[in-house]
């Protein structure tokens, strides 16, 4: 069952009461913070690569961002893009924002590479069981990505 289904609940994610991202303060996994969102990486991914950008504003869908902070917004957005596609050779680079779960603005990006275990469909993070990163890497490419980052001016 969604949580936009219960009303109360749903209320009080999208106004920021109950948001657990403005409760903390940021997101969790925050490798990189601009001046209108943060960039967050985890170890637990679903492919080589993911990343998440999260809006410093509170907001529940792209279009409730006033002007200026959409606009920085996406500027962060191909800022990471490009970040992350050169630092991984992926062939094509899958942008998803949701926020069905926590209704906060983030984008995920999903690096695509040739023979990915979902080649010819969307990624599907249920589906994955098995660590997408052997010992070490993560790390390495965590510190290659913030390296890539700090020298890409967007």
């Amino acid at each position: 069952m969604s949580l936009w289904n219960d009303p109360e609940r749903w209320s009080a994610l999208c106004s920021g009461e109950a948001c657990p991202i403005c409760q903390r303060s940021q997101p969790l996994d925050v490798v990189a913070k601009f001046e209108s969102s943060w960039v967050t990486m985890g170890e637990s991914a679903p492919v080589r690569g993911y990343v998440c950008l999260v809006s410093q504003t509170h907001a529940v869908d792209l279009h409730d961002l006033p002007e200026a902070a959409a606009s920085a917004f996406m500027h962060d957005a191909r800022k990471v893009s490009r970040a992350i596609a050169s630092l991984t050779g992926a062939v094509k680079m899958n942008y998803e924002i949701h926020g069905n779960s926590i209704p906060h603005l983030h984008m995920h990006f999903f690096p695509r590479y040739r023979g990915d275990q979902f080649e010819g469909q969307p990624i599907n993070p249920k589906l994955v069981v098995q660590p997408v990163y052997a010992a070490g890497e993560f790390e390495r490419l965590r510190d290659g990505f913030v390296v890539a980052l700090a020298s890409n001016p967007a």
